[in-house]
């Protein structure tokens, strides 16, 4: 019985050996052969994957009409409009210039927005004014 468990015991230590947790916000690294070329992804292409994916954006953002907060239409024709800082205000550091009565939902998402990389926040800047 006893050699039961401790078989037992090693084999569930050895089927957890070589796990990683994945922390937020980890990217992966890019695997590239010699005489591959690396995949370049556009400033665009960064921040949508960052909006439908890790940034969960789409949950209150749609491209063309206000869902829980604006569009993404209307994100981009204001803060063009007004040569406004949208980076900025996704760091935490800009007054809401869109929808200031959604200022304290937004708000919440801060905790996700301040963790990106400023090529990350361009990225989701790029995405949002390419729906102009």
């Amino acid at each position: 019985m006893k050699k039961i468990v401790v078989i037992g015991l090693v084999f569930l230590a050895l089927s957890c050996k070589g796990k990683e947790e994945e922390s937020f916000g980890k990217q992966e690294e890019a695997v590239v052969s010699e005489g591959m070329a690396a995949e370049v992804q556009s400033p665009e292409e960064l921040g949508e994957s960052i909006f439908q994916g890790k940034g969960n954006c789409v949950a209150c953002h749609q491209v063309d009409k206000k869902v829980i907060g604006p569009s993404l239409q209307d994100i981009a024709k204001i803060y063009k409009d007004k040569n406004a800082d949208m980076v900025a205000f996704l760091k935490g550091e800009g007054e809401p210039i869109v929808d200031p009565s959604q200022y304290e939902i937004m708000k919440a998402n801060f905790v996700i927005t301040k963790a990106m990389s400023d090529e990350e926040l361009k990225g989701l800047e790029a995405y949002v004014y390419s729906n102009l």
